[in-house]
């Protein structure tokens, strides 16, 4: 019995979740290439050359130097993000995940450009901040860093759902994250405890290092697959740049 790792991280067992992963096949292939699956979302990208995206790029290669990184894909650094809203993706034409007022076969790049135009005349919702609150080995998960903030998230998730038409079963209760990887293999049970280990460690350092993470404004993003998200309208009047956190 894993007593020593948690219920979340338990789930990469391949003993006690011997399911296929959700995406292999679709969204990435057995050798971690990432295959074509065009839509949109509303994402923060990293702040380039701040102390938090120096953070997780070392926690990343944290993940990287376990012996069972083979068993995960890959996203690259300059994709990192934390995903305030999801769009929509080519695999999933389906209510609830698209506008309901829009036909279910309109081409991927046709619904981008209709819901940019819905999207333009939003001014958006009140700053945020968030900070990491645990790590698992896909990725980080995330919330807001006080009661405000969380309160802020969901304003903007709840105006984007009334903007575009849509509202996604776990609306109310999105776990907000940073992806690092996407599982191609789940683990043997005795590499748990090590990746508990390495996990918590994270968690610990980009708490020292960036207990609120700099994040650049949320962007409407097109995307072709996981390599690249392209910012195609910035919130920025809602959502004013920081300085930079003192160093040190």
């Amino acid at each position: 019995m894993l007593t020593a790792v948690s219920p979340l991280l338990r789930q990469y067992s391949r003993t006690e979740n011997p399911n296929p992963p959700t995406h292999l096949g679709t969204r990435y292939d057995t050798a971690g290439t990432f295959l074509p699956e065009p839509g949109n979302t509303v994402v923060c990208h990293l702040e380039a050359g701040s102390p938090t995206e120096a953070a997780l790029i070392d926690a990343r290669a944290r993940f990287l130097g376990m012996p069972e990184a083979r068993n995960l894909a890959f996203t690259p650094v300059s994709s990192l993000h934390m995903t305030l809203f999801q769009g929509i993706i080519e695999g999933r034409r389906a209510a609830p995940f698209w506008p309901s007022d829009l036909p279910l076969d309109t081409p991927i790049a046709e619904m981008t450009a209709l819901m940019l135009e819905r999207l333009k005349p939003y001014a958006g919702g009140p700053p945020f901040k968030v900070q990491v609150t645990d790590a698992l080995p896909t990725g980080l998960k995330l919330d807001g860093a006080t009661a405000a903030d969380r309160q802020a998230l969901r304003d903007w998730r709840d105006a984007f759902a009334e903007i575009l038409g849509y509202r996604h079963p776990d609306h109310d209760d999105y776990v907000f994250h940073i992806t690092f990887s996407y599982v191609i293999a789940r683990f043997d049970d005795a590499a748990l405890p090590a990746w508990q280990q390495m996990l918590d460690e994270v968690v610990r350092d980009i708490a020292a290092r960036a207990p609120v993470l700099e994040l650049r404004p949320p962007a409407f993003c097109a995307f072709e697959d996981m390599n690249h998200f392209e910012e195609l309208w910035v919130f920025e009047r809602a959502f004013p740049r920081q300085p930079p956190l003192p160093q040190g």
